[in-house]
């Protein structure tokens, strides 16, 4: 950090510091509330699941594969037959909010990180 000068203004304190200081002081607390929470047991998610998602690759599959799942595995899971799932995740099917929320539930994730990615690609 950089030279932080502490003024009094009508009889209160406050303290000048830079705009770098400011903004490195930001990401400092923004990280511990991260960090907390990754202690605390959040899932995060490798470069590669991140990179795929963001490349278009449809969810449901990403997350499949991520977590070791067939088509077959994850259709069983999730109440569905296989080939509707391969529909959905194929993008021929958008799938009701039911099984959407059945499959989210079967990969143990956020129905958010399924639909979210679906209408930003839409």
């Amino acid at each position: 950090m950089g030279d932080i000068q502490k003024l009094t203004i009508d009889g209160k304190g406050y303290i000048l510091l830079s705009e770098e200081d400011y903004e490195d002081l930001v990401d400092s607390l923004e990280a511990h509330i991260v960090l907390a929470r990754i202690a605390a047991g959040e899932e995060t998610w490798p470069l590669e699941i991140v990179e795929a998602r963001a490349n278009g690759e449809n969810s449901i599959a990403v997350f499949r594969k991520y977590r070791g799942l067939t088509v077959s595995g994850l259709a069983a899971s999730a109440g569905i037959s296989q080939p509707y799932l391969s529909e959905i995740e194929g993008g021929k099917k958008t799938g009701s909010v039911d099984v959407l929320k059945r499959i989210a539930t079967a990969l143990n994730v956020d129905l958010d990180d399924l639909v979210m990615e679906r209408d930003a690609h839409q």
